[in-house]
Parts: C-alpha cells; sequence; structure tokens
C-alpha cells in the first residue's frame, strides 16, 4: 500500500486512535507512517485537531452545564398579562451567551488549527509537494560490493539488511555532526553516512525537528577521525532573488553537482522558513547544502513542486541555527561550534567543489 486518498487514510487513523484495529493492523498502520513521511506528518496534525477538538467540545459541555444550573435555580414569576416586560431571563442570557461562547470556541479551535499549521501541513501533505529521499529499495545494486564497503561499521549484520532510503546530509562541525531532513530519517532503526571515498561510518540522531524537516546526526563510529574545519559558513542573513547559487548532493551514488538562482524569498505555500530555488534536484538531493557564490550555506535542500521543473525548495539557514540552538545541552557530545570562517570564497567554482566533497555525505537509511 503505497498511495492512500486523503480520506482512507485520515478513516484508517480514526480506527487507529480508537483501539478498533487488531494487534497486527495496528502494527501494519505504524509501520506504514514510518514509511511514509507525508502521511506521518498528516497523521500528527490529524491527532492535534482532534485533540483540539475534543478542548472546543469541553468548553462547550460547560456552558450548557451552566445553563442547565441556571435553568433549574432560576424562580419563575408569573409575569402579569397587562405588563410588557423588557426584562430577558437570567437562564435566556445564559443561553445566548452559551450559544456565543460555544461559537466562539469553535472558531477558536480552527483559528488555533490555522495558525499552527494544521490545514498546510494537510495540504502539503497531500498536494503537489515532494520530498527528496530517493527510495533505494527500487535501486539495483552489487549486494557483495555493499558488504565489503561497510566492513569497518560497528554492527557488522546491518550490511545483510534492506536499505531503505538514500539522500544527503553535511558537516556542521569538524567533529563529526551534519544535519539532514527530518523526513529522510524519520522511522529508521539504523543510520549511515558514506563519503565520496567509499569511507561508511554508523550515525545516529541526537535531535530532530519535524515543524522545520531537520535531524541533527552525530557520527558515532570508531573508525571516523575528525577532519579539518569545514571551509563554509552558515549565512544569517536571507539571501537576495536572483542570487546564483548551487548545490551537491547525491541523487545516485555518486556527487551530482546543480546550479541556478534563488526565485522566491518564501517557500511551499509561502512558507517563510524556506526559499524556493531553480536547481534541477531529484529524490536523493534531500538535505544537501545550497551555496551561494562565495560557498556560504544559505540553505538545505528539502523537496520541490511536482510537475514544474526547478521549482524546488530549501530551508533557510536562520531555521538550523534555530534548531541548533534549541538542543538540549545533555544530549551533546560537547558544544556544536560552527565555523565563522571561509576558506573557499576566493576559489573558482570547481576548486570550491572539490573542498566541498571531502564534507557532504550520502545518507542511509536502514
Amino acid at each position: 500500500m503505497n498511495s492512500l486518498s486523503q480520506q482512507a487514510f485520515i478513516d484508517w487513523a480514526d480506527q487507529y486512535l480508537l483501539n478498533e484495529l487488531s494487534d497486527v493492523d495496528r502494527t501494519r498502520f505504524e509501520h506504514f507512517c514510518a514509511e511514509n513521511s507525508s502521511y506521518a506528518a498528516q497523521f500528527e496534525a490529524h491527532k492535534d485537531f482532534l485533540a483540539t477538538m475534543k478542548q472546543a467540545d469541553a468548553r462547550k459541555q460547560f456552558k450548557q452545564q451552566l445553563i442547565d444550573v441556571a435553568k433549574n435555580n432560576t424562580p419563575i414569576v408569573e409575569e402579569p398579562s397587562f405588563v410588557k416586560t423588557k426584562i430577558i431571563p437570567l437562564w435566556e442570557k445564559l443561553r445566548l451567551n452559551a450559544a456565543m461562547a460555544a461559537a466562539i470556541a469553535i472558531l477558536s479551535a480552527f483559528g488555533t488549527l490555522w495558525f499552527s499549521g494544521y490545514y498546510k501541513t494537510l495540504k502539503k501533505a497531500s498536494s503537489d509537494y515532494s520530498a527528496l529521499r530517493r527510495d533505494m529499495n527500487n535501486v539495483k545494486r552489487n549486494v557483495n560490493a555493499h558488504n565489503a564497503a561497510i566492513k569497518n561499521i560497528n554492527n557488522p549484520s546491518k550490511a545483510n539488511e534492506s536499505l531503505h532510503y538514500g539522500a544527503t546530509g553535511f558537516m556542521l562541525t569538524k567533529d563529526g555532526y551534519v544535519v539532514t531532513n527530518y523526513h529522510v530519517i524519520n522511522g529508521s532503526d539504523s543510520i549511515f553516512l558514506q563519503n565520496h571515498k567509499g569511507e561508511v561510518f554508523k550515525a545516529q540522531a541526537i535531535f530532530t525537528n519535524p515543524e522545520k524537516d531537520l535531524a541533527i546526526l552525530h557520527i558515532n563510529d570508531s573508525s571516523f577521525a575528525p577532519v579539518k574545519n569545514v571551509p563554509y559558513t552558515f549565512k544569517k542573513n536571507d539571501s537576495d532573488l536572483g542570487e546564483e547559487i548551487y548545490t551537491i548532493g547525491f541523487p545516485r551514488d555518486e556527487a551530482v553537482y546543480g546550479q541556478g538562482y534563488l526565485s522566491s524569498a518564501t517557500g511551499y505555500a509561502g512558507d517563510t522558513l524556506a526559499y524556493q530555488i531553480s536547481i534541477p534536484v531529484n529524490p536523493g538531493n534531500s538535505g544537501g547544502p545550497v551555496l551561494d557564490n562565495k560557498g556560504n550555506v544559505i540553505g538545505i535542500i528539502s523537496g520541490k513542486q511536482k510537475g514544474i521543473d526547478g521549482a524546488a525548495f530549501a530551508i533557510k539557514t536562520k531555521a538550523l541555527l534555530e534548531t541548533l540552538n534549541s538542543i538540549p545541552a545533555e544530549v551533546l557530545k560537547g558544544n556544536i561550534v560552527l565555523n565563522n570562517k571561509n576558506n573557499i570564497s576566493t576559489l573558482s567554482r570547481p576548486d570550491q567543489i572539490k573542498k566541498l566533497q571531502d564534507y557532504i555525505y550520502i545518507v542511509k537509511v536502514y
């Protein structure tokens, strides 16, 4: 089951939340969400929606209880027929107030959903937005060569398991911190990073930010030796429309270069934490760096719009910096100190790429 209509998935999710599924079907549902990040995002948004509506219903019931109490305790006064009163009975006031409160509660609920991005998430999950991780189950490979390539991994048994997804990640620091997209590693059992020399290292996700679609990894492999300081810096300010940019990623098992320009200051559906960029990207480019002419990282490839050539999206480095600042100190293996000196700004583009290749990895998710 690779694709479901939105309504069919919501019905299935409701059965899961209401415990109407058998143990086998519950496991099947969880496995489906783990392998389909867009549906997983839709499920989380649907849970938030139901929780908000439950709160609104509770408020409505409370208002109704007030009405009932007031109605049962308000004395009934027989009104003389010749007196045309202008006094509204208390319970009528309460009924009107309760009706208004219920309406406000419902509007508040939907307002909360709107501002929290629920409808935007549903739109992104079921529309023409396409995440760019590569489904490796459809890629033929030489199993023996693959087993040999990962002989230094701490857990050799992973060599015989099925590789689910492939994408791109790049180094934040010389001591093994790497960033990629959350949708790349969501639902993973284990994660490995492969450099352009064919060396493979085991990594773990130490922090994720599903809202910004970012995952921070750390290489925890004894065979990994810290590299030289990363040669690029991370741009804090927004870049300009029309600015020339480029990326390096792994839509296949070799690094692929792409160049273009920044085409919009906002991303998909007006997302202010992302850019729209005009660069040819494909499944596997997710998590790759977007750099300006001087070699400053300005964003991270995240997806593209289906059916439109060159309409890709990149998460701004501002969102990355905010994510890094939100990581609890106890989960870090030392501080994440980003490089503040650009060592490739004066190099030609080919020389920049040569320097960058040591710091960009294939992310392999099992």
